[in-house]
């Protein structure tokens, strides 16, 4: 399947077909949202009803994934066709979904495949691993710690770049995985560079807002050097890895 009309989509086309995605999931999580009004981020509320921040941070991502899953038809010959979504028929499917990556489960790997499964370059494949993957491992324990470290600020404190700097921590995580998913087949390329290059989006959006919240007295100077140099280098690092996936899908159509 290459696009919806038979042709190989650049990341370029993907790019703008994924912005009417997340128009149509804003929509969905208002729906799903007790906060109606979109005034508690998501990851607050999933912070409450989590054990732990690993908790909260899988819970966002997992529902991150379903709702832009929502808008990619299954089967082939709906891609040409989209028809308005349902909000009732997707709420019934949500049971149906694949948890999270557990980066603790490897025991189904025979003991000779299991050193080739845990490589970065199997990462790179369809049948690779997210949890493998080095990047997004980063971008995950980041998160985390960003997470704990939120929890460390009085809600009163809580202000609108504030909450906008953690929410964009988490998506930095959020469309690295949201590409993943797509693979690195040749049709689906451009997509995983699409979701890439939101997830580089938010890196940078999000050390814009530390220089801001820095201003504010939120971090130490201990976490704000340490913060700061891990995104930095989680920044430079999708930019990198960016340009691989576009190195492969150049190489794949000459």
């Amino acid at each position: 399947m290459d696009g919806f009309n038979g042709e190989l989509w650049n990341e370029f086309q993907w790019e703008a077909h994924l912005n009417e995605v997340e128009k149509k999931s804003e929509q969905l999580r208002k729906f799903i949202e007790s906060d109606v009004k979109g005034n508690v981020p998501r990851w607050i509320t999933l912070l409450k009803e989590s054990l732990s921040e690993d908790d909260a941070f899988e819970a966002y991502v997992e529902e991150e994934l379903l709702m832009d899953e929502a808008y990619f038809p299954e089967d082939e010959d709906d891609w040409e066709d989209e028809d308005e979504f349902d909000d009732e028929d997707f709420l019934f499917g949500l049971d149906e979904f694949d948890d999270f990556p557990d980066a603790d489960e490897d025991d189904d790997f025979d003991a000779g495949e299991e050193w080739k499964s845990l490589s970065e370059d199997f990462a790179l494949s369809d049948n690779g691993s997210l949890d493998n993957l080095g990047l997004f491992r980063d971008a995950r324990f980041y998160a985390v710690d960003i997470l704990k470290w939120a929890e460390s600020v009085p809600p009163k404190n809580q202000d609108k770049v504030f909450l906008e700097f953690v929410g964009d921590s988490l998506k930095i995580a959020a469309k690295l995985a949201g590409g993943y998913s797509f693979g690195f087949e040749q049709e689906f390329l451009g997509a995983n560079i699409a979701y890439t290059k939101k997830s580089l989006r938010f890196a940078n959006q999000s050390l814009e807002m530390m220089r801001k919240l820095k201003t504010k007295a939120y971090f130490t100077k201990q976490s704000y050097a340490e913060f700061n140099s891990r995104l930095f280098e989680l920044r430079n690092d999708i930019g990198v890895y960016v340009q691989d996936l576009r190195d492969r899908f150049n190489n794949s159509v000459d």
